[in-house]
């Protein structure tokens, strides 16, 4: 059986990751024969780590543009991506990723969030703004930079309702929201409060709009370290299902964004800020870019 080599630098990551100790992190990664999501998933069912903190975990630099059409019905999201900080804050640089929200603005083809990176469809899609595809621009923008120029993903919303967006003051943070059953200028100002919320990620980032939404891996991954973790406190059988369920529920109010407490008033729940923008509003979608984020 080969033994697995774990390195410092891994050993690094981990703790970065999940705020544990370092031989704690070591022997982790030791037992996960140095997998990183089994290390973590370890640690979390042993207490030691309560989350995977997973923002900064990739080293991208860039821009992220947010904008909403004048009528508040279109609303799109783009993330190009630098090498560099020095690049990223170009004004150059930032006109070429504004150039890109025009662009995903004008091209109803695109519904939702589409991940492009190096290789993605959309890299093929006519420029509108002179001739060649979306990619030749990119690849220009490589060319001139020195740098590999990546547009890492885009999102446009359509909505018959409203949208609202919002970038967080230092560019590193993007959000769109969408409503239905709601229009005009108090719908909109709800979706960019709303917006703002999702970009705060507290008291964590949001994983859907309500408990239907939220992936069915993530919610079995959650509840076998919640089964992992009352097992291990000796209680009989039923009151460890208990547990487990008390802990399951728990995690729905705290990843679903009509659950969440308002960043700025928690007092309220985003259901409550929900509310003020009139009678029949449901948020029908939401996207958050963080630079650098999966």
């Amino acid at each position: 059986m080969t033994t697995v080599q774990i390195s410092a630098k891994m050993v690094a990551e981990l703790r970065a990751r999940t705020g544990a100790g370092m031989m704690d992190c070591k022997k982790a990664l030791e037992e996960a024969g140095g997998d990183m999501e089994q290390a973590i998933d370890v640690l979390r069912k042993k207490g030691v780590a309560k989350a995977d903190k997973r923002a900064g975990r990739a080293a991208s630099e860039g821009q992220i543009v947010a904008q909403v059409s004048a009528d508040g019905r279109v609303g799109v999201l783009v993330e190009v991506n630098s090498e560099t900080d020095f690049v990223g804050r170009n004004d150059e640089f930032k006109a070429l990723a504004r150039s890109m929200a025009g662009q995903v603005s004008q091209d109803a083809a695109v519904d939702g969030v589409v991940t492009v990176g190096a290789d993605g469809a959309y890299l093929g899609s006519v420029w509108s703004q002179g001739g060649g595809t979306v990619g030749d621009v990119v690849k220009a923008a490589s060319a001139k930079t020195g740098e590999n120029v990546v547009l890492r993903r885009i999102a446009r919303f359509t909505s018959s309702g409203a949208v609202g967006s919002y970038l967080h003051h230092n560019g590193k943070v993007g959000v769109l929201v969408e409503l239905q059953g709601v229009s005009g200028a108090a719908a909109a100002t709800v979706a960019k409060s709303i917006a703002e919320h999702v970009a705060a990620g507290v008291p964590t980032v949001a994983v859907a709009v309500d408990k239907d939404g939220v992936p069915a891996d993530l919610v079995a991954r959650e509840r076998a370290i919640f089964e992992e973790q009352a097992r291990a406190s000796g209680k009989p059988a039923n009151i460890v299902e208990k547990m487990v369920s008390g802990r399951i529920d728990k995690y729905f109010a705290e990843v679903t964004l009509l659950n969440q407490p308002w960043v700025r008033d928690d007092a309220k729940t985003i259901r409550q800020v929900l509310a003020d923008a009139g009678s029949g509003a449901t948020i029908a979608r939401f996207a958050r870019f963080q630079m650098g984020e999966e």
